[in-house]
């Protein structure tokens, strides 16, 4: 597990700072580490895919896919209907990888790792672990050439497909390793598939030199799912983990470690749970810096979500009520947690400090520099 150096504490206020526009934070530049491929869908891509595959989905079903209300249509619907019935080959995921990286790159987000489900593309699409893999990392490379835009690959465990088949997940993983593919995830529903089933496709990922990170503590799931992928999983990043909050050893402890949290302003579950007059002032994400968690903002599912690279940053100024500075110390825990080596760590560190700064001046009062934490 990452251990890193206590950090400065934010407040939520602006003082002397005045409001950055969106400028500033299209200007931004950006690492994404918590997006999944599926949620990526472009609108044309899937109606495009619907007519090929003569699939009853009427336009006002894909249009409720693509609205963003207080009850959203869950995401989780729109994935497995990718899996099981548009999905059939492996330029599909090429396709979606390139839309997906071209469009992040347009919101300065210089470097993603982002996750990929085999299980369900493999049991529902046909699509091998071997090939899909193959395709993605073509899309991969050919977003980099045609947009700069570098990228991780991280396989993750879909937990609702069970223990076996997330030990089967880690076993192609290794089977075919590549350089794109630093470690692997865990995702789908938490609810009723808690972080401890998954301890040996873990601490086999881990023996293969793998690094690892977890969803936990999404979907308003106790803490102790949080403690369980510290603890037996034994991640390097962690997804989620709104809920540490409720633990405040267990905060204290994840601040200490200095391990980077990915957190989702467009989060569904607090969308659907909290009251749209409350929900910016309750939310767990605008508390965890204050407890000295090491947050890091991201898309998510961005095309479900209705949100982009630009946008999910913003949020955490307007919404959340984050100032520049704080902004900048998140976007240094990106580079923090990206799994990149030191070197290129380094240097983004001083690339984009520079690059905020200039952003700032433009947008805003200037600041002085964010100290990476």
């Amino acid at each position: 597990m990452f251990q890193g150096d206590a950090h400065a504490v934010f407040v939520s206020s602006f003082p002397g700072q005045g409001v950055v526009n969106e400028a500033f934070f299209l200007a931004l530049p950006k690492v994404e580490l918590h997006c999944h491929l599926l949620g990526t869908i472009q609108r044309g891509t899937l109606t495009d895919w619907v007519r090929r595959e003569g699939l009853a989905v009427g336009a006002d079903e894909i249009e409720a896919f693509y609205t963003r209300g207080d009850k959203p249509v869950g995401v989780l619907k729109v994935l497995r209907l990718l899996e099981q019935q548009l999905l059939r080959s492996p330029d599909d995921l090429h396709r979606m990888t390139v839309e997906y990286l071209a469009a992040a790159s347009a919101h300065n987000i210089r470097h993603a790792e982002f996750f990929w489900n085999p299980t369900g593309t493999a049991r529902d699409a046909g699509i091998g672990y071997r090939e899909g893999l193959q395709a993605i990392l073509r899309g991969m490379a050919d977003a980099e050439l045609d947009h700069g835009i570098s990228s991780l690959l991280i396989p993750a465990i879909d937990r609702e497909a069970g223990a076996r088949a997330a030990l089967e997940m880690v076993e192609w993983v290794t089977a075919f390793p590549h350089e794109k593919v630093a470690g692997i995830g865990l995702d789908y529903r938490e609810t009723e598939h808690p972080p401890e089933l998954f301890a040996p496709a873990y601490a086999l990922a881990r023996a293969a030199g793998l690094k690892t990170t977890a969803h936990a503590g999404e979907f308003g799931c106790p803490w102790q799912h949080v403690q369980t992928a510290l603890d037996l999983l034994q991640v390097d990043r962690l997804d989620h983990g709104y809920t540490l909050l409720q633990n405040p050893a267990l905060a204290r402890r994840v601040a200490d470690s200095g391990i980077i949290v990915t957190v989702v302003p467009t989060n569904s579950y607090y969308l659907r749970t909290l009251p749209p007059e409350r929900w910016a002032a309750e939310h767990p994400i605008r508390f965890m810096p204050a407890a000295g968690v090491r947050v890091h903002p991201n898309t998510d599912d961005p095309t479900l979500h209705l949100v982009n690279g630009t946008q999910a940053w913003q949020k955490m100024h307007t919404d959340f009520g984050f100032d520049a500075q704080a902004i900048g110390q998140f976007m240094h825990h990106g580079i923090d947690g990206a799994w990149v080596g030191a070197d290129t760590r380094r240097r983004w560190h001083l690339e984009f400090e520079a690059e905020r700064q200039a952003a700032l001046a433009l947008c805003t009062n200037t600041l002085p520099p964010a100290t990476p934490a």
